[in-house]
């Protein structure tokens, strides 16, 4: 009897627990869309997600198609809509906001016509590790609210102007 008991309270705890766990599932997936925001960095005001990571545009993509998969989406994650539209917030623009159909299937979102990726160096938000990086046939570059290529001033990025390269002015 105490065995059918304790089987009974076990059977009636585990049940507790997967409804509370499809409960919190449901309410995840009821959430709003992922969501696209203007942040302030080294290189201005950028989009970035739903996490504070910097969103990227690839400047071989053209016509609101992506070009990047395989091995190049490893290392630049496409922003993937998952059941619900995109979300803009704080600064950015829900007209910009779209998505496309990529060549697997899902749906990636895309800012004045430029899909959106993050970029596996970007560990912490506010980081832009990935701003002008040439790789897989094109640069990469982060993306203003406006929906354009953000470039590094030429005194940041090169020494530009600046007579003494390094700050040492010697």
């Amino acid at each position: 009897m105490k065995g059918l008991l304790l089987t009974i309270g076990a059977l009636a705890a585990a049940l507790s627990l997967a409804v509370g766990l499809n409960s919190a599932l449901a309410a995840n997936h009821s959430a709003a869309g992922v969501k696209v925001a203007v942040a302030s960095s080294g290189l201005g005001r950028i989009l970035v997600d739903g996490r504070g990571r910097t969103l990227y545009l690839f400047e071989k993509d053209r016509h609101g198609k992506s070009t990047c998969s395989g091995k190049c989406a490893g290392f630049w994650p496409p922003l993937i809509a998952v059941g619900k539209p995109p979300l803009a917030t704080a600064g950015a623009k829900a007209s910009l906001l779209g998505t496309i159909r990529r060549g697997d299937g899902r749906l990636q979102v895309t800012y004045n016509h430029h899909p959106l990726y993050t970029f596996v160096k970007d560990t912490r938000k506010g980081q832009t590790n990935g701003e002008g990086v040439d790789a897989f046939g094109a640069e990469w570059y982060a993306v203003s609210a406006a929906g354009a290529k953000v470039e590094k001033t030429a005194a940041k990025s090169s020494g530009g102007s600046d007579p003494a390269p390094g700050g040492y002015g010697y």
